[in-house]
């Protein structure tokens, strides 16, 4: 069997830096191997104080959320906003002083871009709750949307096998993301908008996902509150293309090692046993080693610089003993997407950053 069945990552997640002008309606284009139509792009001002804005080809064009906030959805109309998803990248309208999300002159931005299934949804009747389904199953991930019940819950999730990272966000209220990550928090759970430690908290029932449903506790308004929409984005690893998973820390500035059989492109990091940030890495912000451009999932702040860790062919490998993620005995988790598999389905080796 081949190592991978993914050869060019970049068909299915890449990450876009560019300069906002202010002037002109435009098209970010990827710069990777493959065209790629996103279907979920989160995105983020990288020199001054904004929130993430998160979209995605199911809920439609100009409909965000706030990784950094427990807001409810707000379908934005006005300038600063992502106007379409494209063959190969989305298309930003104009920026102003009051709505800069986007396009704003002398701005710098990132946007970090997963492909789906082109915005075909399927309704899904594998749980007890009926959701709509759009999945790649593939790259391994699914975008579900569902509406809330008065009573504990599964939902399908498209995948046909088990996820383990899933973000949940009530679209009409203001409550907290939710998160699920196997396997440290199959009995906890994290506020992706927060910087808490795991805690008991029963928003997935304490139950653990399967590969076709994963569960959900009963009237709350974090994940399943009656009357009110969700939605959810699931993910679960492909050899050479994605991992997830925990590692510890070894409070030294020859850091711990975590395996992933892939030369990074993305790295999500957070802390379970203590509260930190989440934090941010890719390779557009991070040509070469060391990684040191830190953006945080939960808050406004712009890029800050300190050295945290080298992707290097097979994995990541940390250079400093910062407690956010090299706390000497802390427990982490993390999410990662390649730039390239370690070894190629031909069996050829990925060369070193």
């Amino acid at each position: 069997m081949a190592y991978t069945t993914i050869d060019d990552p970049s068909a299915f997640f890449q990450t876009v830096i560019w300069s906002g002008d202010g002037s002109s309606t435009r098209s970010i284009t990827h710069s990777g191997n493959s065209n790629l139509q996103p279907d979920f792009t989160w995105h983020k001002i990288r020199n001054s104080a904004s929130s993430h804005m998160l979209y995605d080809s199911t809920r439609g064009v100009g409909k965000r959320l706030h990784s950094n906030q427990n807001v409810a959805e707000a379908t934005e109309t006005a300038e600063g906003t992502i106007t379409s998803f494209d063959s190969d990248g989305f298309s930003v309208d104009t920026g102003s002083s009051n709505n800069f999300y986007t396009n704003q002159s002398g701005k710098t931005y990132v946007a970090w871009n997963w492909k789906c299934n082109g915005g075909t949804t399927a309704s899904n009747s594998d749980g007890t709750i009926t959701s709509t389904v759009q999945a790649n199953t593939t790259a391994g991930f699914s975008i579900v949307t569902y509406a809330g019940s008065n009573s504990a819950s599964t939902v399908g999730h498209g995948l046909g096998a088990v996820p383990e990272v899933i973000f949940v966000k009530n679209r009409d209220a203001s409550a907290n993301w939710k998160s699920y990550h196997k396997p440290i928090l199959e009995t906890h759970t994290l506020s992706l908008n927060g910087t808490g430690a795991k805690s008991d908290q029963e928003s997935f029932n304490d139950t653990a996902p399967t590969s076709t449903v994963f569960s959900l506790l009963g009237n709350t308004d974090n994940v399943n509150r009656s009357g009110e929409d969700f939605v959810a984005y699931c993910f679960t690893p492909i050899k050479g293309y994605s991992k997830m998973g925990s590692y510890t820390g070894n409070g030294s500035n020859d850091g711990t090692f975590v395996y992933t059989g892939f030369k990074p492109a993305w790295l999500l990091i957070k802390r379970t046993d203590a509260a930190e940030d989440w934090w941010l890495h890719d390779n557009k912000r991070n040509p070469i080693n060391p990684i040191d451009k830190q953006l945080y999932a939960n808050n406004t702040n712009s890029v800050a610089t300190e050295t945290s860790e080298d992707f290097v062919s097979n994995g990541f490998k940390f250079r400093n003993f910062n407690v956010n993620w090299n706390a000497s005995g802390g427990t982490f988790i993390y999410m990662a997407f390649a730039e390239h598999p370690f070894v190629s389905s031909k069996g050829v080796p990925v060369t070193a950053r």
